[in-house]
């Protein structure tokens, strides 16, 4: 979510000193390098910012004016030197901490901006580009409770502000997951679990899978609420309205809330009391804790749509598409975004991803190209661009861009199950088999069995290959499950 942030909220707190009472020179050199920021001639105004911190030291402004050049003109690194240095001079420089914690967001360093970003709150509460920034660090750390607390005070703050509505249905979406995968964890195979999927696949319109899981809920516990109801919608949605009228005469009755219950807050609408959960937690309490935090994902989200088009919009949109399957929809979106935000690598990074979702490699070859050309180091970025060329049966081509990555991040399993396969392809069986080998945990439609039964096979080692060939076998017959017939009630 870091996208040309830095920028963004540096500009406004640049502070100009014109050093009146100083040389002429001096004066002259200062309105010089304020013309040059004015200009966008970032790079230009470093040096000349610089020999005025030599010429006037122990000045704050001048070295948060330094620092504030260096940042807009890329230079993080430096930048957060000077920030620093003007902080140790005078700790209450709101500028400096928000300056500070902008620099390490666009370092990709979120973890490092969240105490320079709180202090900058601090000094300045009403401030909006500091708590947007926060939250979108909160969130990129896994910390999704105060994350949605700071949005959700930016939507107040500014409820036209796009940004502010979509981090706060991703932070709710987030707490969500979490709660569906603490009763995952502790109640797999129950009705609230398969229930929970259902409601999932029923938002992405698999009405076949829906219909199934709920089928599997009621089997778990046939007096479960909400059950019939969804399965009466499946059956309108299917074309079936005769079934859904039965349907739903044998939804239950709604609860007694006399006394108040997790279900009884949600039937309200209270969704943030709901979200809370209970103490200590249960099966049922994680469940609507789920449902809570999606309902306000959802009713965050359609805030967000109610906005002008904006990249926070169509790229909402875009996992929506991709959610139902439909990723070169989601690539249309996510080229409207890049419209209105054309800079903007993270964007370009989920374009490619969609592409190669939607099998067009091409199209995402050529996206990856110019964003390693802009970063030819990155780990994340090299791998995708290597497993474009293995899909596009380049594996020759592949195997550096995945060793770079590899290099990038060892522990990678992905990377290493391309590079196994693309070495595999390329002849190089003894090279590939410890790669694929270590990356057999991730197969789960055999294809990484098969491509290491192969290479035992090419070195002459089969019968190494024998058991990987069957567990091929029955990887291939577990991807293939049967589709649950939507059957009358």
């Amino acid at each position: 979510m870091f996208r040309e942030t830095g920028a963004r909220h540096a500009s406004p707190l640049f502070f100009v000193f014109l050093l009146a009472a100083q040389p002429q020179d001096l004066a002259l050199k200062s309105r010089q390098a304020k013309e040059l920021m004015a200009a966008g001639r970032y790079t230009e105004a470093v040096p000349i910012y610089a020999e005025l911190v030599r010429a006037i030291p122990n000045n704050p402004g001048l070295i948060l004016n330094l620092g504030l050049a260096q940042q807009m003109a890329g230079q993080h690194r430096d930048a957060i030197r000077q920030f620093e240095a003007a902080l140790k001079l005078q700790p209450d420089l709101y500028p400096a901490w928000a300056s500070l914690g902008a620099s390490y967001v666009d370092l990709g360093e979120p973890a490092k901006a969240i105490t320079p970003l709180e202090k900058a709150l601090a000094l300045a509460p009403r401030e909006p580009g500091p708590r947007q920034m926060l939250g979108e660090a909160l969130y990129a750390t896994g910390r999704f409770e105060p994350a949605a607390r700071q949005f959700r005070q930016l939507s107040e703050m500014e409820p036209g502000n796009p940004r502010a509505w979509y981090g706060l249905g991703e932070s709710y979406e987030a707490l969500a997951q979490r709660a569906f995968e603490r009763l995952d964890k502790l109640g797999l195979g129950s009705a609230w679990s398969f229930a929970l999927v259902a409601e999932n696949r029923l938002s992405q319109q698999q009405y076949g899978a829906a219909f199934g899981l709920y089928g599997e809920a009621l089997a778990k516990m046939p007096a479960m609420r909400g059950v019939h109801a969804a399965l009466a919608e499946i059956y309108r949605n299917t074309g079936h309205p005769d079934w859904a009228a039965a349907e739903q005469k044998k939804e239950p009755r709604p609860p007694d809330c006399a006394r108040p219950t997790l279900e009884c807050a949600f039937r309200a609408g209270r969704f943030t009391e709901a979200a809370r959960g209970a103490q200590p937690p249960t099966l049922e309490s994680y469940y609507w804790q789920c449902r809570a935090h999606n309902e306000l994902a959802r009713q965050a989200f359609l805030r967000l749509a109610q906005l002008p088009p904006s990249p926070e919009l169509h790229r909402f949109r875009a996992r929506l598409e991709s959610g139902r399957g439909r990723h070169l929809e989601a690539a249309n979106q996510l080229r409207e975004a890049l419209k209105l935000t054309p800079r903007d690598p993270q964007l370009r990074i989920e374009l490619a991803a969609a592409l190669r979702a939607g099998r067009d490699h091409q199209g995402a070859q050529a996206v990856l190209e110019a964003l390693l050309k802009a970063d030819p180091e990155a780990g994340p970025l090299n791998f995708m661009y290597g497993d474009t060329l293995l899909s596009l049966e380049q594996p020759e081509k592949a195997i550096p861009y995945l060793e770079k990555a590899l290099r990038r991040d060892p522990k990678q399993l992905r990377v290493r199950g391309s590079l196994g396969v693309a070495c595999a392809r390329t002849g190089q069986a003894d090279r590939a088999i410890p790669h694929l080998k270590a990356a057999l945990e991730l197969d789960t439609d055999g294809s990484l069995h098969y491509q290491l039964a192969r290479a035992y096979q090419a070195a002459g080692q089969a019968e190494l290959a024998k058991p990987i060939l069957q567990k091929y076998q029955e990887l291939q017959q577990r991807a293939q499950p049967e589709k649950p017939q939507i059957t009358p009630p």
